[in-house]
């Protein structure tokens, strides 16, 4: 028979959790964070065709605002952390870093899309070649490639957050109620 959870850190990812104080822990969980397998393990494979300039790899362009990315994330941790001591667990970092990571993704794909749309109005020979030119852009930018950048950003989030929460954080030691002052956490 499964025991049934009674408090809420009875249940998986709500241990309480802090923040490891060893720098090389939050440069590991960055660099491991940035480091998605799909594009890591794609590379060798597919090998990019152009490694710099303009036309460089999509997985290298995505590599590269990873690993701006991640740092950032734990950076924001660090100071939500300050502000209001939260989050407190690893099932409240993965969440933050997917919910934050599908925001982020969601506006550089819309930004992309514009960017897009504008750069057909200067490609254009006239005014109606232009608006066909930026409609067609918004449609494949826009709608199709909007829903894959926030599929792409939301699990490569998951993976960074995994590597956040289980690297940069470790499990909070329990508290002793020494003085009583606490309270019977187990009347609730």
């Amino acid at each position: 028979m499964i025991p049934i959870p009674e408090r809420p850190e009875d249940f998986p990812g709500q241990e309480r959790v802090t923040w490891r104080r060893e720098p090389h822990r939050i440069v590991l969980a960055s660099v491991l964070g940035a480091m998605w397998p799909p594009l890591i393990l794609t590379l060798p494979i597919w090998p990019p065709a152009n490694w710099f300039g303009l036309e460089m790899d999509w997985r290298l362009k995505v590599l590269v605002l990873g690993l701006l990315a991640v740092p950032g994330g734990l950076w924001l941790l660090d100071k939500e952390r300050m502000q209001n001591g939260r989050p407190v667990s690893r099932l409240g970092v993965i969440w933050r870093f997917m919910f934050y990571g599908g925001l982020l993704s969601t506006a550089l794909g819309a930004l992309f899309a514009v960017f897009q749309a504008v750069l057909q109005w200067f490609n254009a020979a006239n005014v109606s070649e232009a608006m066909g030119g930026s409609e067609t852009s918004l449609l494949i930018y826009g709608v199709g490639g909007l829903s894959v950048a926030v599929l792409v950003g939301i699990s490569y989030a998951l993976w960074a957050g995994l590597c956040a929460a289980f690297i940069a954080f470790r499990p909070q030691p329990e508290v002793r109620d020494r003085l009583g002052l606490m309270g019977d956490r187990d009347e609730a």
